[in-house]
């Protein structure tokens, strides 16, 4: 699926003044080299739309501002899947994953969330929704396509042995690497429902011109708050300077012009901080 280069979209943001406080606070090894790698999972539109080795999206534009504002390159790759991400991040091979990347307390075990958007996980269905999906509790023998390794196969996992525990069948849970792939399962009707973040949704639903929906909308669909954000090593220095970055972002008005830009406007937070989810 590939991103129409629409008059918004296309829009250019303000350039930062670089700051040398933060600058200075960057780990030695950052500014020998001149810039940091930031990973990512594969495509997680509007937030990182991944072309060939291409990134585009909000989570791209927020790097480029902070990187001004560090005097610093980030430069980006994709790994397949969020295991895998972590994974990388936590053996030095990347600096970090701008993300939004799911906060969760047992993920804070080994790393640090600088929380900078807010989520809602609902389920991108085909029109008319003809399986019928409106909760988790309708989800009982349907096939769900969910990301592997992400906040919503466990959610969806846990629902399915309460739906046989109830009497009920269990749910097909259906695990896939990147978002593209899940989306492609509904609209080939190998699912019935693909249960993820409502903005990359709402972005695969306009795309899909007609043939998916949003539902289950409204509803906490096994969730508590959800915060998301950018990921670092636990206790690693450059969580303190991406917040700072972030906090500058928003108070001149940069944060606010990048998520409105790509339609994230329901998404945004006034207030960043680290390992917030609950």
């Amino acid at each position: 699926m590939t991103l129409a280069a629409g008059a918004a979209w296309s829009q250019d943001i303000q350039k930062q003044t670089l700051n040398d406080e933060l600058r200075a606070r960057l780990p030695q090894e950052i500014l020998d080299a001149g810039k940091m790698v930031a990973v990512n999972n594969g495509s997680f539109p509007p937030y990182e739309i991944v072309t060939g080795t291409e990134l585009s999206g909000a989570t791209k534009d927020i790097s480029d501002a902070i990187g001004e504002i560090l005097g610093v390159t980030i430069d980006h790759a994709s790994v397949a899947g969020l295991p895998a991400l972590l994974s990388g991040i936590n053996s030095g091979r990347y600096q970090f994953s701008m993300g939004p990347v799911g906060d969760y307390p047992d993920r804070q075990k080994a790393n640090d969330f600088i929380d900078w958007a807010r989520e809602y996980v609902v389920f991108a269905v085909e029109k008319g929704n003809p399986s019928g999906i409106t909760s988790l509790d309708t989800s009982c023998g349907k096939r769900i396509a969910v990301m592997a390794g992400g906040s919503a196969e466990k959610v969806i996992k846990e629902q399915s042995e309460k739906c046989t525990a109830d009497g009920k069948p269990a749910v097909e849970v259906q695990s896939y690497t990147d978002q593209p792939s899940s989306i492609l399962a509904v609209r080939s009707k190998r699912s019935d429902a693909f249960f993820s973040s409502q903005a990359p949704l709402t972005y695969f639903v306009q795309q899909a011109k007609g043939d998916l929906e949003l539902s289950g909308i409204g509803q906490a669909n096994g969730f508590k708050d959800i915060y998301q954000g950018a990921v670092v090593k636990k206790d690693s220095p450059l969580g303190g300077v991406l917040l700072d970055s972030f906090k500058i972002l928003i108070d001149n008005g940069t944060y606010g012009e990048i998520m409105k830009k790509w339609g994230l406007e329901n998404n945004m937070t006034d207030a960043p901080g680290i390992n917030q989810g609950q």
